[in-house]
């Protein structure tokens, strides 16, 4: 009896114990993947009015209306509405020198802000002062919160004006809070400014038990985004765990009960008591069932885990063998250093023979060597971040060395345009050629096996921009795998990790252009077009 008393006790924790923890896991994972979503949902939509605010920073008719050239008439706020509403922002308006607004895209409404004096917005200041400026406030004028980024506006290198984008976040919001879970955006100080419960905005995130909290950081920006997800739902599935086992160890101790009763009774009940214990089997089994489905489900989700963190250790491989790269660059190059110096010796002590001429070889072999580890070192040098004119030749270059030996294993053929050496694009040399390494890469391993592979590359140029266009004859990609080319984790290969594309795509974003997949062509695999600045 105390034993039973006991079971009814330690089972049922133990159950409801074990149950609660792995449904907490199912959730931490599910909150993880929805964080890093909605941050990347957030991130594009800044990206894009910060876009915005570039574009109209350099537009000749913007300049000319802060100049005075042309007077500040409805065509430039007309034009403000309509890009406006092609990025889908809230207000865009442009201030002069002053802080005083001179035209905006509400130009026609009664809230407009022509006129107004924005002098003293810290957006407006940091843009007069740093370039670009950013402000999460109430409207002076709609009394509607929202994000102000702005970007100066120059004119021969003297700061002039801003043009200013303001968002609004009502759709996301809404969005958010038709979620389960509790969406919020912190600034740096830790003050709610975009949240799924608009009552909180402009206040600190209170404290709030019975929840699972996840954390994404927002790209550029010094905001956090923080997921919180409800508790309840695992307790409920703990709770009828332990309620189920509850009542397990309580038919099985009244079964227990009976059985030992019945023991002992006449011959005369054996036929029943024997029908009992089969029913009871049968039960166990049916239950026992259950169970070893739970159990499978909880290994399916243990070997996620597994495989995501083996896609962990591939990659901090994968770094490791980077550094580990150009270390050996480093070193050869002294040694080299040695074996030219020796071998130009050599020719220079014996007469014209076969010797020499095999002396001048081993030199020439030796600048090989040392233009290829000069690459490797480049390649793997961490990225600076700073913008600047690249010559577009040499980045080619450089990645066509890096990926030449793939391509001379399988007699692979590459057709690449002559290019003028003056050619420069806004970029950064080592992330450039990490967009470029990566295109080619694909290529190369979408045309393994492939009978008469090739590679194509075409340049196109205009006076803002320059398109690059590489094209393989491979098998090209499946339609269902290019709808979703270019979202994390999304890949066709064995061994991939489906971050590849995505990273290109946010290093070619930065440097204020664009990475897409072009619609497949007939007798043609993949084509991939990537748009860069023109460096003027």
């Amino acid at each position: 009896m105390a034993l039973l008393v006991v079971s009814l006790v330690a089972v049922p924790l133990i159950v409801g114990r074990i149950t609660y923890d792995a449904s907490l896991t199912r959730l931490n994972d599910a909150a993880m993947a929805s964080a890093q979503t909605r941050a990347l949902a957030l991130d594009s939509i800044l990206d894009r009015q910060r876009a915005v605010a570039v574009v109209l920073s350099v537009d000749q008719q913007v300049i000319a209306t802060l100049r005075d050239v042309t007077p500040a008439d409805d065509a430039v706020s007309a034009k403000l509405d309509l890009l406006r509403e092609e990025t889908q922002s809230s207000v865009v308006y442009l201030i002069n020198a002053q802080g005083r607004a001179v035209a905006a895209s509400n130009w026609d409404q009664p809230t407009s802000f022509l006129g107004y004096d924005y002098a003293f917005r810290d957006y407006f200041r940091q843009a007069m002062q740093y370039g670009t400026g950013q402000e999460y406030a109430l409207g002076t004028v709609s009394r509607r919160p929202g994000l102000y980024l702005a970007h100066d506006i120059r004119d021969n290198g003297r700061p002039i004006g801003v043009i200013v984008v303001k968002i609004e976040f009502d759709t996301l919001e809404s969005a958010w809070a038709r979620d389960p879970d509790h969406t919020h955006v912190l600034d740096a100080e830790g003050t709610v400014v975009i949240s799924s419960t608009p009552t909180l905005r402009f206040k600190p995130l209170p404290q709030q038990s019975g929840f699972l909290t996840t954390k994404a950081a927002l790209r550029r920006s010094d905001w956090t985004l923080v997921v919180r997800t409800p508790h309840s739902g695992a307790q409920r599935l703990a709770g009828l765990a332990a309620g189920t086992a509850f009542l397990v160890v309580l038919l099985g101790g009244i079964a227990t009960a009976l059985v030992t009763a019945r023991l002992r009774r006449a011959a005369r009940i054996a036929r029943a008591q024997a029908a009992y214990r089969d029913d009871l089997e049968r039960a166990v089994a049916a239950r026992t069932r259950d169970l070893s489905d739970e159990m499978r489900e909880r290994q399916t989700a243990e070997q996620r885990l597994i495989r995501l963190q083996s896609d962990l250790v591939q990659a901090n491989k994968l770094a490791t063998l980077g550094q580990i790269t150009a270390g050996v660059a480093h070193e050869l190059n002294q040694p080299l250093a040695t074996i030219r110096l020796l071998a130009e010796n050599g020719t220079h002590l014996l007469p014209p023979q076969p010797a020499r001429d095999n002396l001048s070889r081993i030199v020439a072999m030796t600048d090989r060597i040392a233009t290829i580890t000069q690459r490797l070192r480049s390649f793997s040098r961490k990225a600076t971040g700073a913008v600047q004119a690249v010559p577009l030749d040499q980045s080619i270059q450089a990645s066509l060395m890096l990926t030449a030996s793939r391509r001379r294993a399988s007699a692979m053929r590459f057709n690449l345009p002559r290019l003028p050496p003056n050619l420069c694009v806004r970029a950064e040399s080592v992330r450039l050629e990490q967009i470029l390494v990566n295109l080619l890469t694909n290529a190369h391993d979408a045309q393994e096996g492939h009978p008469d592979p090739w590679i194509r590359l075409r340049v196109d140029q205009t006076a803002q921009d320059v398109t690059l266009t590489i094209t393989d004859n491979g098998p090209g990609i499946a339609p269902d795998m290019a709808t979703q080319i270019f979202t994390p984790f999304a890949t066709d290969k064995p061994q991939g990790m489906g971050l590849g594309l995505v990273i290109s795509r946010d290093i070619a974003r930065d440097f204020g252009g664009e990475l897409d997949l072009l619609p497949p062509e007939p007798n043609q695999g993949a084509s991939f077009r990537l748009t860069i600045p023109r460096a003027l």
